[in-house]
């Protein structure tokens, strides 16, 4: 696995490779605007070829994840759904001028679920419709909170099962998130049950891009999205080695969204001790 982190982009989208190296990462994940709004001002050309640049020199591959605001699962005709489509599309097409294969999404939040993995599929379609190219959808397991849809694995590949563009879409496996679903990776016979449901409910395992890495604040199938320090969990180490040493996720991208960036070092060296 290509161990990093998730980067911030303070001062240019660039300057994340240089943070990447500052913390001895190999690979960076980034938002590739301001997470926290809805609009951005329009990608400047020289700050996507100074990005691409800066990932050229470093040899670093990189990833990008969505804004926390977007809901694809928003009901049609809702200002929240036109809202999450532009929001989406904008960044598609950011990752496409930056040159970054995926984009990470927590799929989204519905009360009825089977209408929002509709919802959700009828959203990818049209935003990958509108962003020709080759960047993906990376779809993010969720720890279940709320009305989050895709805590099962199941529900993952009836997104995927659901659009029409199955070849532009990957899946990002967070681990806080599915110990915090009920997905125990604690033993050897719970990480190979894990595995083996999301090989079944996705069609393999090849389509699996890219690795949150990070322990969970509370306790197995608690539902709640709380990210810790690696081994400073409730997983603790164990899930991590027996993840790095999985040959079938050798060349998948996994970062650290760990609590504490000054951290990312530290947290780095205990997943390679791990190797």
């Amino acid at each position: 696995m290509i161990l990093g982190a998730h980067e911030s982009i303070a001062g240019g989208l660039h300057k994340a490779f240089a943070r990447g190296e500052e913390h001895g990462a190999s690979a960076v994940q980034i938002f590739v605007k301001n997470a926290r709004g809805w609009k951005a001002r329009p990608l400047d050309p020289g700050e996507a070829a100074a990005f691409r640049a800066e990932a050229a020199r470093s040899g670093m591959p990189a990833m990008a994840h969505a804004s926390y605001l977007i809901n694809l699962a928003a009901a049609p005709g809702t200002e929240l759904r036109a809202k999450s489509l532009d929001a989406f599309v904008d960044e598609l097409q950011r990752c496409e001028a930056l040159g970054i294969p995926g984009l990470v999404v927590h799929p989204g939040s519905a009360p009825d679920h089977d209408e929002g993995i509709a919802w959700i599929a009828a959203a990818i379609d049209e935003a990958l419709a509108r962003v020709p190219g080759s960047v993906q959808v990376w779809l993010e397991n969720t720890a279940g909170q709320g009305s989050a849809i895709a805590a099962r694995f199941d529900e993952l590949g009836r997104i995927r099962r659901a659009c029409g563009t199955k070849e532009r879409i990957g899946f990002c496996f967070d681990t806080c998130h599915a110990f915090a679903a009920g997905y125990d990776l604690t033993t050897e016979a719970g990480y190979r049950a894990t595995f083996d449901e999301l090989e079944e409910a996705i069609e393999g395992l090849a389509a699996v891009r890219a690795f949150h890495l990070n322990d969970c604040k509370k306790p197995l199938g608690c539902r709640v999205d709380r990210h810790e320090e690696i081994g400073s969990g409730t997983m603790g180490l164990e899930p991590f080695r027996m993840l790095l040493a999985d040959e079938r996720f050798a060349r998948a991208i996994g970062v650290l969204e760990t609590p504490e960036p000054d951290r990312y070092p530290e947290n780095l060296a205990k997943l390679r001790a791990l190797l």
